[in-house]
């Protein structure tokens, strides 16, 4: 790729790209409603940070689905909450793929991943997921659901660029059967085109592919971010915007800069290292206000 081909991430890019802006009439469900599921009996509190993060980033309505909804509900009054069934291992089992398409026609966007590990039905909740097309729903994929895209190229691609998948090195050489150093902007845009998504390649730095657009680059938010949670947060900006109205590529876009700017501020006020995930999504608002 030549530097060409790639534009920075940065203020100016946003200015070009505003977000969807609600009206003074505006209520709960106009400004947009999320569906979040994910989360295990080893990580039951990942959508807790994610379901916080799509509030912040101006979501008016938001759905956490996860194993042991109830406890949940009562950390996130905000949140309607919807209890998941699990599998022997713990992850989310095959009857929360119908269970969860049952949900879909009550939200804008959906995002499916945050807290799911490698032994949940991913597969089957996918199917499941996917076989409930709609023109005015996106889908955003996290963690491990992203490998299973890789397993049925057509169904991924009938949602026409209504997906928006967020991996790191080693979830992208699962989706596309490489090695973990393959990992590249050249690989992400190869992965936007197979499967007509919207690709968020997560490292110290991050790149955005999109299809038929030039790649977007972040030059990273600090050492900071590598820590717990912070992806769970990323993804619920990004399934947040998603919901307002913005278009995958925009959505991204925004997402990655205020959690990466998130980063840096809590890196100055705080400390470079030890600030916690849960930390990022305060700082959402003021710095969507500051653009």
């Amino acid at each position: 790729m030549t530097p060409s081909q790639m534009i920075g991430l940065d203020r100016d890019w946003l200015a070009a790209h505003p977000l969807p802006q609600p009206g003074g009439d505006t209520d709960k469900n106009k400004r947009g409603r999320v569906l979040a599921a994910g989360g295990s009996r080893t990580v039951p509190g990942a959508l807790l940070l994610t379901g916080e993060a799509a509030f912040r980033a101006g979501a008016g309505k938001v759905q956490l689905a996860t194993p042991g909804a109830k406890r949940i509900g009562l950390l996130m009054p905000e949140a309607g909450v919807f209890d998941m069934p699990v599998n022997a291992a713990g992850e989310l089992g095959t009857q929360a793929g119908a269970l969860l398409a049952a949900l879909l026609g009550k939200c804008d966007a959906c995002l499916i991943g945050p807290g799911m590990g490698a032994e949940a039905n991913g597969g089957d909740i996918l199917d499941a997921v996917l076989a409930h097309l709609r023109e005015d729903l996106a889908l955003v994929l996290d963690a491990g659901m992203i490998p299973e895209c890789g397993k049925d190229d057509a169904a991924v691609r009938a949602w026409q660029g209504r997906l928006i998948l967020t991996p790191h090195p080693g979830e992208m050489a699962a989706l596309m059967g490489c090695d973990e150093d393959d990992a590249s902007p050249a690989l992400a845009e190869k992965a936007a085109a197979r499967f007509d998504a919207t690709v968020v390649l997560k490292t110290s730095e991050t790149w955005i592919a999109h299809p038929g657009a030039a790649t977007l680059h972040y030059g990273g938010g600090g050492p900071g971010l590598a820590t717990g949670g912070s992806g769970d947060v990323l993804a619920g900006i990004i399934v947040g915007l998603l919901a307002r109205g913005a278009p995958p590529q925009v959505a991204a876009g925004w997402g990655v800069w205020l959690h990466g700017e998130a980063g840096k501020r809590l890196a100055r006020r705080v400390g470079p290292l030890g600030f916690l995930g849960r930390e990022l999504a305060a700082e959402v608002p003021g710095l969507m206000a500051s653009v």
